[in-house]
């Protein structure tokens, strides 16, 4: 059975769901989905109000964009997923970094510190109007932050928030069992430091070169771009014994398409436009603290 589900800051009325989930064309033919007592599950969870349908019938992207639409008014999200994260098994939730598990950028905050915030804006805005690819991107704005101090991710660390709803989510994947690893485009330093805080079982992310305490503006070893996101998904799954089908990846850019095409459950949070266009599913109007209702013992 496949799962849909809509969540919402507020409760979900049973007129809301006939009117936005009737009449909906399923595999060529004019079809309602079943909104019976005997498929419908609520459940409710920090804030957030969810009801789960099961349905025999898989919505393609269309279907889940058109209904999405429908349900904007009601500011409620809406998921179109196969069978959820099953109980008393270990699942693994993969995340971005930047703008995805935390607020900032990193790489943005670092050029405001070293004071060369605007250059690096600039190369970023070429990137995002397809200029350059991510890797050239990424080396010419490192070049930017040469003669920056190791102190200074410190320093920019400590003003790092928590996305909203991602405190819970460190809360709820532990207590189910189940890993949490970060790949990011971002930089090791950060992720050395916020892994001895928060309960994150692996992290990937680019490694800076230093020489006597200050950067040099280059990029040591590999770059963690999109294919690089995709590759270390499924490493770290296989070396967990973990199938991809109990794999959420979650993120917000383009440069995370890849893996959350990997991954049994691909999310996007507040996804720029880079995204939406190659995914299904996104979180629009909760948060992260959404992700709790993709485990099937949640309901």
């Amino acid at each position: 059975m496949n799962s849909l589900l809509l969540i919402s800051r507020s409760p979900i009325s049973s007129s809301i769901l006939s009117e936005t989930l009737s009449n909906l064309k399923l595999n060529d033919t004019q079809s309602t989905v079943n909104v019976s007592d005997s498929n419908v599950f609520h459940a409710a969870h920090f804030g957030l109000y969810c009801v789960r349908i099961l349905h025999n019938q898989s919505f393609n992207r269309d279907q889940v964009v058109t209904t999405r639409k429908k349900l904007a008014d009601y500011q409620i999200d809406f998921l179109s997923l196969g069978a959820l994260l099953p109980k008393q098994k270990e699942s693994l939730f993969v995340f971005d970094m930047d703008s995805t598990v935390i607020k900032e950028e990193v790489i943005d905050e670092l050029a405001r510190k070293h004071g060369v915030y605007d250059a690096v804006a600039t190369v970023t805005k070429q990137a995002m109007e397809g200029g350059m690819g991510f890797d050239e991107a990424l080396r010419l704005r490192v070049k930017h932050l040469a003669g920056l101090s190791k102190e200074s991710f410190r320093e920019v660390y400590d003003l790092l928030t928590l996305n909203d709803g991602m405190e819970k989510v460190f809360q709820f994947v532990p207590a189910n069992g189940s890993k949490l690893g970060i790949l990011s485009g971002g930089f090791t330093p950060v992720l050395k430091l916020f892994s001895e805080k928060y309960p994150v079982n692996f992290y990937r992310a680019n490694g800076l070169e230093e020489v006597g305490g200050t950067f040099t503006g280059e990029i040591f070893g590999e770059i963690i771009n999109r294919e690089k996101k995709e590759i270390y998904l499924k490493q770290y799954a296989n070396e967990l014994s973990i199938p991809l089908e109990q794999v959420v990846a979650v993120g917000d850019g383009a440069n995370d398409a890849l893996m959350l095409a990997a991954a049994g459950i691909g999310i996007g949070i507040h996804a720029k436009s880079g995204l939406k266009e190659k995914i299904t599913n996104w979180i629009e109007f909760t948060d992260l603290s959404a992700l709790v209702f993709l485990i099937e013992n949640s309901f």
